[in-house]
């Protein structure tokens, strides 16, 4: 059993080891300069023009104009290798995979490898396939993790995906799989643009989509607008691809809440522990039997 121990400490060394060189990040100004303390630091590095410095951490790469290097005090540059800060100043571009984004300001932490970038934050990530839709985030604040291909939007964030908008105070994006999770202590909104008919409006404590798949889980207490029809309830899975909203009954917080909805025109109401509402057609019926909700496709990295 101690030999096991053991082995399963040396493991988490090694692992802790590794996490900390992939989070060593390297600076360059080619045609720039670099000037500072070459033992303690800090070391600035320095371009005319937007893009003329350039920082490397795995597969994140990091475009500005000027940068700053700093290790802790009391600590030359190479000892703290795996503890430094990195600022990025100018126009700066953030770039991984499909994803591109930008910012007046950028901060780097080895630590615990996020980088942060501040003030009107813009990112961008192409579709996979020519079919597919771009996914555009507008956040006063994004982080970015280099120990997974995650970021995360705060103060405010607005996301558009087709003809989807969602808005809400903070979002969590996975970019491998498109998974976008939307969160406020208020309330998260979601738009989905439609001609002739007004905008079709979700509005929940949470809500989760599939970018790429076009499907999306809202929980919390839902309320989809379609219309003149209102359909409210606990839970509902959205397929943007059928059109088709399924509600669920359920309890949220001390209250159990019912499948309803009311058509405001025609002054009819329906209600039961589950309801099909196709907003393509804007029609509504009651399920004879309640769906279970596919919640494990929606779960983040941390939550498996």
């Amino acid at each position: 059993m101690k030999r096991i121990a053991w082995l399963l400490f040396l493991l988490a060394l090694a692992v802790l080891a590794q996490s900390k060189e992939q989070r060593i990040i390297t600076i360059e100004a080619p045609g720039g300069q670099r000037s500072g303390n070459l033992r303690n630091g800090p070391w600035v590095y320095e371009a005319g023009k937007p893009g003329g410095v350039i920082g490397r951490v795995k597969d994140l790469e990091i475009q500005a104009t000027r940068a700053t290097l700093e290790a802790p005090q009391g600590k030359t540059m190479q000892e703290a290798e795996g503890e430094r800060v990195a600022s990025f100043e100018g126009s700066v571009v953030v770039k991984r995979d499909r994803m591109t984004a930008t910012g007046p300001k950028l901060v780097y932490r080895e630590s615990n490898g996020r980088g942060t970038l501040e003030g009107n934050a813009r990112m961008r990530q192409e579709p996979r396939d020519q079919n597919g839709d771009p996914v555009e985030v507008l956040a006063p604040r994004m982080t970015f993790e280099v120990d997974t291909n995650i970021s995360t939007s705060e103060g405010g964030v607005t996301l558009k995906n087709g003809r989807q908008e969602g808005r809400s105070e903070a979002v969590y994006y996975e970019e491998d799989r498109g998974l976008a999770v939307f969160s406020d202590a208020k309330e998260v909104v979601l738009l989905r643009k439609r001609e002739g008919k007004g905008d079709l409006v979700i509005r929940a404590k949470e809500v989760r989509s599939l970018t790429d798949e076009k499907r999306l889980l809202a929980t919390g207490g839902v309320t989809l607008v379609d219309g003149d029809i209102t359909t409210t309830g606990a839970s509902l899975l959205y397929n943007d691809n059928t059109g088709e909203a399924t509600v669920v009954a359920g309890r949220v917080g001390n209250q159990n809440v019912p499948a309803r909805s009311v058509n405001a025109k025609e002054r009819a109401t329906l209600s039961g522990n589950s309801l099909l509402h196709n907003v393509n057609r804007s029609q509504v019926r009651v399920l004879a039997q309640a769906p279970r909700l596919p919640i494990a496709e929606f779960r983040k990295l941390s939550e498996r």
